[in-house]
């Protein structure tokens, strides 16, 4: 659950999406501030497991995805279902954002 107010977030949503016509270019928008405001690489932990994120890509699905790394093995994983750190990296307000668009 977000610590995020709603209007914060909604002003974000507006700030992501103020040019956008159409589902795809918002989500170019979300991708784009999550890209340029999100500080990488930061450890968080998936399915019990410590990786870092090094960086951020739009999915040929449409999905905002997390390049996670442990070692030498790389996964994506859905920027959507990526449990974020306590403290959350810097920008992590965008995926926040983004999760209340997605809603």
């Amino acid at each position: 659950m977000s610590t995020w107010d709603p209007a914060a977030l909604e002003a974000l949503i507006e700030e992501a999406t103020v040019d956008a016509y159409g589902e795809d270019e918002q989500l170019t928008g979300f991708f784009t501030m999550i890209e340029e405001s999100l500080a990488m690489p930061f450890t968080t932990t998936v399915l019990g497991v410590e990786v870092s994120v090094i960086g951020v890509d739009l999915a040929e699905d449409g999905r905002v995805v997390a390049r996670c790394a442990r070692g030498s093995v790389r996964q994506d994983i859905a920027i959507l279902d990526l449990p974020l750190p306590e403290p959350a990296p810097e920008g992590s307000q965008w995926i926040e954002a983004y999760r209340h668009w997605a809603r």
